[in-house]
């Protein structure tokens, strides 16, 4: 019998979006909602960057004031990340630690499957490569990160099919000490788009219904379309004022 698994997919502002996948986590944690994917659309777009990570060092503070990007900083780790709302979708999935292998890279393997399947939907020869990337010809477009908290996981990832990339090489940085491990110079030479990719447009609504059919397919369940209850919406408009504070965003400057 094919495992059922909730489906969520919501569009909204960074701080919101961030502070439902902190209620999730907390919320399976204790047994109080079920293993759910969610996809999401962060909207107006913005920028979300890795809890570990310094504010100075992975954005461009000034094109980023003078654009009016929003950004937030993550609970999970990883880069930082630029959230298209007219060129990603970006995933979550929440389930018990129990659930899923032992090994941080296992687990990224496991359900990364998803966004493998999701891109070979449409066209793309796409590859897992560990710790946390998936790419297309050894260019990256979509970045996964994660956290086990109170006997839950987290993970969530980008999906980028029509990413505006030249944006995103300006207002991310990335230190040319990290680039050159890549074999790459510079920002732009190192991502690429499921778009740019095949060489035609992809459609918001073709990425969401890869994406389905992907983590459907990758972890053999059967998505049972949802919306998030009182209690969880309630959870994370109490969590969203913690992702607009300038301490939280600035925990390393």
């Amino acid at each position: 019998m094919v495992r059922e698994v909730r489906y969520v997919f919501i569009e909204g502002d960074v701080y919101l979006q961030m502070a439902i996948d902190e209620a999730l986590l907390y919320l399976r944690s204790k047994d109080l909602i079920p293993d759910t994917l969610r996809l999401y659309v962060i909207k107006p777009s913005a920028i979300t960057i890795g809890y570990f990570q310094s504010v100075s060092r992975c954005l461009n503070l000034e094109l980023v004031k003078e654009k009016g990007i929003d950004f937030t900083r993550r609970i999970t780790g990883g880069g930082s990340v630029y959230h298209d709302e007219n060129g990603e979708i970006t995933y979550a999935f929440i389930t018990k630690a129990e659930n899923l292998p032992k090994e941080p890279e296992e687990i990224f393997r496991v359900i990364t499957r998803g966004v493998v399947e999701a891109a070979k939907y449409l066209g793309a020869d796409a590859e897992f490569v560990p710790l946390n990337d998936v790419v297309i010809g050894g260019r990256k477009f979509s970045g996964q990160a994660m956290t086990i908290k109170f006997g839950a996981v987290l993970q969530h990832g980008t999906f980028m099919y029509d990413t505006d990339l030249d944006l995103l090489s300006k207002v991310l940085q990335v230190p040319l000490a990290k680039l050159k491990t890549k074999g790459v110079v510079n920002i732009r030479s190192r991502v690429t788009t499921i778009s740019e990719s095949i060489g035609r447009k992809v459609s918001k609504e073709e990425a969401i219904e890869a994406l389905k059919k992907g983590f459907s397919k990758a972890l053999g369940i059967k998505l049972v379309e949802s919306s998030l209850t009182p209690l969880e919406l309630d959870l994370a408009k109490s969590l969203r004022y913690k992702y607009m504070s300038g301490k939280w965003k600035f925990l390393r400057p």
